[in-house]
């Protein structure tokens, strides 16, 4: 039988701490299958599409796509996605995700910064996009807290909100 090569992490990087150095970092054929086996909690399943999915899309829309793992040291603790069009210019937050054995430590908070001074830096950037289902588990406590206010537009069942990037939230 063939076995899945892993890659080994070090003992004291299988748990980061709080304090953690978030990192965003190119997912890699050395660490896709960590990316992919990322999960959210199975109450919040229905909000955000699986790593693998979101990976695969954004392989098909190469031109407008920018996807990374966010790191917690090592670790891979989550998954980020970006609508990227700097012709338009139009930065939506595709896809965001932290695994469910990370969340509550404010790896998510910290990494939406992180990709908040990538998009800030990108041609003509004012505003990042999001949409969410609203709902219980939803991510819109997350968002809101963070600085986004919703535009009063859906997408469907998703509600979009907007960050002005003039300011970046006071960190907490």
């Amino acid at each position: 039988m063939e076995q899945e090569e892993a890659t080994v992490l070090p003992a004291d990087d299988e748990n980061p701490p709080f304090d953690a150095e978030i990192s965003l970092r190119e997912i890699t054929a050395e660490t896709v299958r960590a990316v992919m086996r990322l999960k959210v909690a199975s109450a919040q399943e229905h909000f955000v599409a699986p790593n693998a999915n979101s990976i695969a899309e954004a392989h098909f829309s190469p031109e407008r796509a920018w996807f990374n793992a966010i790191y917690a040291n090592e670790t891979p603790v989550g998954f980020v996605m970006l609508y990227d069009d700097p012709d338009a210019p139009t930065y939506f937050l595709w896809r965001f995700m932290i695994d469910q054995r990370y969340q509550g430590r404010g790896y998510g908070t910290r990494a939406l910064r992180l990709l908040v001074e990538h998009v800030r830096a990108r041609p003509d950037a004012t505003v990042l996009g999001v949409s969410y289902v609203p709902g219980d588990g939803s991510p819109e406590t997350f968002y809101k807290k963070f600085g986004f206010t919703d535009t009063g537009e859906m997408d469907e069942d998703e509600v979009i909100a907007q960050l002005l990037l003039e300011e970046l939230p006071d960190e907490d």
